[in-house]
């Protein structure tokens, strides 16, 4: 079957939950909103400042939980959906702890900026490397490790875990990884889910306020369709290409790496079976 046949067909099979998608992440973004406003002059004010991000969290993983796993159209190997929604907790921590330690270098480009370019010869400070071109390199690269490098790598790893638990299949991750057509379609996926709507928002405003607050309306409306379907495509894509090679296919390879039936192979002594002699028949053998 082609790759966007099994794309789109996964994803028809998973209607629901890519509904959900749309309508729960922004029930979860408005949720998201009212959680800074909430005051904090007594107790209970503090401890449901405290309670609410951790009900938002929970949510967000079973709403991810419950797509990725209804994206791979399969009950083979799975673990429990609790299981598979906790141990998204780990691929937060590792997307969290990418994102701070990019946020620092963020923080530190202009420094990094200065000093290669104060090691570059005359000519290269006044040509090429200027301080305003690694500037932007630097910020380049880190915009690339941040939307290319980090989901096209974290974003199987997560399927995985809330399919398989723990048992990830890691030749097929690596596979993956190894692929072009997934790389292919982290790239479009970033740079139309994130450099696109970026661009909505770079205009100067005008016209009266109400004419202002609709476009805001339309840009925030057009930004977050934009991101999710881009989203929800990565997701059917990385099901379809895992499946194809993935642990729950109806096949096993030989020797040889050729695909061959379960059950299939030489013939044992203890499969065959003889028919046993007839008594009557022996009976009159005998006489």
């Amino acid at each position: 079957m082609n790759y966007f046949k099994d794309t789109f067909r996964r994803m028809r099979g998973a209607l629901s939950w890519v509904a959900a998608q749309f309508w729960a992440t922004l029930l979860l973004l408005l949720a998201g909103v009212a959680w800074t406003l909430l005051p904090d002059k007594h107790v209970w004010q503090v401890l449901l400042s405290l309670l609410v991000p951790l009900v938002l969290l929970a949510l967000a993983l079973l709403l991810e939980a419950g797509t990725m796993r209804k994206l791979f159209h399969s009950e083979k190997h799975r673990v429990s959906f609790p299981a598979g929604t906790l141990i998204l907790l780990i691929w937060v921590a590792v997307v969290s702890f990418g994102w701070w330690l990019l946020d620092w270098c963020d923080d530190q480009i202009p420094t990094w900026a200065g000093y290669l370019n104060s090691r570059a010869s005359a000519g290269g400070r006044a040509t090429l490397f200027t301080y305003e071109h690694i500037v932007s390199w630097l910020t380049l690269l880190e915009w690339i490790l941040r939307w290319i490098v980090i989901p096209a790598k974290i974003i199987p790893c997560a399927m995985a875990s809330a399919q398989w638990g723990w048992r990830l299949p890691w030749r097929v991750l690596f596979r993956l990884l190894l692929n072009w057509r997934w790389w292919l379609a982290v790239v479009i996926g970033s740079l139309v889910g994130v450099v696109v709507p970026g661009h909505f928002f770079t205009g100067i405003p005008n016209g009266t306020v109400s004419h202002q607050v609709w476009a805001v309306f339309f840009k925030l409306a057009g930004a977050y369709l934009l991101a999710v379907s881009c989203w929800i495509l990565l997701l059917a894509w990385a099901a379809a290409l895992m499946s194809r090679n993935g642990p729950d296919e109806k096949e096993t390879q030989d020797e040889s790496g050729a695909p061959v039936p379960l059950h299939s192979g030489p013939i044992r002594d203890e499969n065959v079976k003889l028919p046993l002699p007839e008594a009557g028949g022996d009976a009159g053998g005998d006489a």
